[in-house]
């Protein structure tokens, strides 16, 4: 079935998504680090950007039908390479160069430009030239293997259709469900056909990412969204499910039979959309695919139970027990309460979430926020943060704070809002790549980096944006939780405003504390103000959210907090 991702007869028939995807995947496979996808409308002639041997290197791709490359495209290619201070241009193609352009590299070549040509011909031969699988395969840990095991026996003895996999941000899912695959195709001996579904574009190209580590060179794969549509040579198919569930409508069928469907972020998948496909491809029954749900917040707003669509779950790890296992980063976790208004709790009776939180709380102290993450600086080594900001606006100034004080550069990163900025595929490819080689520092980011973005270098989170989602909560706390080499700790700075933030944190704290902990580690959470640890607010505070989970998961009015005895003996 499969044929190779950049063998002759896949670079023929290559659309031009695909060949800059082959062309990135070809890189990863050749040991190249950082490499990032940028073509798209507006990219200034850059579609792939990777490091190699302290260089930055840039590829722009052309898929040619027939006719070959000119001269203008070796103009487009130098001015990116100007744009994006690459060192080493490329221009790639599935078909040939002129002969004007050839002889133009060798003109510019003996001027120290060091422009590189890669033809089909070329392609083919770096393919092949590749190892079977890619340098520095990904080792399985322990808490992983158990996980694979479960769901590679439930495959194989079909006593169940189906498996779940919850395990917290930075522990690896995405890993599972690869290796997962990998091992069944080693022992059947013929690729399976697996098709993995999102429910953004954005997740689908980075799923596919995700599984190149541990896919031979031979393994074709493809995608299928509103842009491409699905090769039938290809065993591994990365979908949006809006694609499939429109096609599913029109067709009453797939262009394919799957063996495996791999729904990621599966608490979506009780969604209509959803539901569609697996009702529609008899998902997770007897005689249809076996069904794998992957996600690290099972907690839907609608009550919904995950285990109704996929089971009992294969695994089931926390951030909890990934912090007290070593199996994600030492959180140093710092919960500021500077911003309460004290003079006000004596006042305050029976309040709800939202009056409480109109009345106790001083939101605006940007300036504070700023000199303290200015003071952590200096803890840590290396040090790498993102803060996650409520508006674009907020995200702008913050950046433009922290620069001012000189500790460290800043970069906004944040989607565009209807009618608001914007940031251009140029700009979020040169800050993410800044912020790669170590250029910048700091993301100021608004919303963009929740889910699929993997920063494990990140060693420093900030807080300052509002939210009630405990899944949206988890997944930002979870961007600095992963385990990098050099990276002994991370620390969180919370600076939200919000009493079920606090809630959070005593829970965190309680469980942290709570047996059974095999490893003695550093992970710790602290009520904090500009002169130290405060352990008063963390008992007051304690005393008055007694009843956490209820506080935490209250809706806005539907939980009244009781006042506990005078505040005076406490401060």
């Amino acid at each position: 079935m499969d044929r190779g991702f950049l063998s002759g007869s896949a670079l023929v028939s290559a659309s031009w998504q695909y060949l800059e995807r082959a062309i990135a995947r070809l890189l990863f496979h050749d040991g190249y680090t950082g490499v990032r996808m940028v073509g798209q409308t507006a990219d200034e002639g850059a579609d792939v950007l990777a490091h190699k041997n302290g260089k930055r290197w840039l590829v722009q791709v052309k898929c040619r039908k027939a006719a070959n490359v000119g001269l203008d495209v070796v103009d487009q290619t130098l001015n990116a390479a100007e744009i994006y201070k690459a060192d080493i241009p490329v221009i790639a193609t599935n078909q040939g160069f002129t002969q004007e352009t050839r002889q133009h590299q060798m003109n510019l070549l003996a001027a120290g430009r060091p422009l590189q040509l890669w033809d089909r011909r070329q392609l083919v031969k770096r393919w092949e030239r590749l190892p079977e699988y890619p340098p520095h395969v990904p080792q399985v840990r322990q808490y992983q293997e158990g996980p694979i095991r479960e769901v590679v026996q439930r495959y194989q003895g079909r006593a169940s259709h189906s498996a779940l996999v919850v395990m917290a941000t930075g522990l690896g899912k995405t890993f599972v469900a690869a290796e997962t695959v990998r091992r069944l195709n080693e022992a059947l001996r013929v690729p399976l056909r697996v098709l993995v579904l999102a429910h953004r574009n954005e997740l689908v190209y980075q799923l596919e990412r995700a599984f190149w580590p541990l896919l031979k060179k031979q393994t074709l794969t493809s995608v299928w969204n509103g842009f491409e549509t699905p090769d039938p040579q290809a065993s591994l198919v990365f979908a949006c499910v809006d694609s499939v569930a429109g096609y599913l409508e029109n067709t009453g069928g797939l262009p394919a039979e799957y063996d495996i469907v791999v729904i990621d972020e599966c608490h979506h998948a009780t969604s209509p959309t959803y539901m569609s496909v697996i009702d529609g491809l008899n998902c997770g029954k007897p005689g249809g695919p076996f069904l794998v749900g992957l996600t690290a917040t099972p907690w839907r707003s609608d009550g919904a139970h995950l285990e109704g669509l996929f089971g009992e779950p294969a695994a089931c790890i926390d951030i909890v027990q990934g912090l007290k296992n070593g199996w994600l980063s030492n959180i140093d976790y710092r919960m500021h309460v500077d911003n309460i208004n004290w003079s006000e709790l004596g006042r305050v009776r029976n309040l709800t979430p939202r009056g409480l939180n109109r009345t106790l709380f001083i939101d605006e102290w940007d300036d504070a926020v700023v000199h303290k993450l200015r003071d952590t600086w200096s803890e840590i080594d290396n040090p790498r943060a993102i803060v996650f900001c409520g508006t674009i606006d907020h995200a702008v100034t913050m950046r433009d704070r922290i620069n001012a004080l000189g500790f460290a550069r800043a970069d906004a990163l944040y989607s565009a809002g209807a009618g608001g900025p914007s940031i251009s595929p140029v700009q979020r490819s040169r800050i993410l790549c800044n912020f790669h080689d170590g250029v910048s520092n700091i993301l100021c980011a608004v919303d963009i980096l929740n889910e699929g973005i993997d920063l494990p270098d990140v060693n420093i989170v900030v807080f300052q944006r509002v939210t009630h989602s405990r899944r949206i909560f988890v997944q930002q706390l979870g961007r600095g939780l992963r385990l990098a080499e050099g990276k002994k700790k991370v620390i969180v700075l919370d600076f939200v405003s919000d009493i079920r933030r606090f809630a959070a944190g005593i829970d965190l704290q309680n469980q942290l504390n709570s047996p059974p902990s095999y490893v003695s580690l550093g992970n710790k959470v602290r009520f904090m103000t500009v002169s130290g640890e405060d352990k008063h607010a963390e008992a007051f505070l304690r005393e008055w959210l007694e009843d956490v989970a209820a506080v935490e998961a209250a809706g806005e009015d539907d939980n009244v907090l009781k006042f506990p005895p005078p505040l005076a003996a406490r401060r």
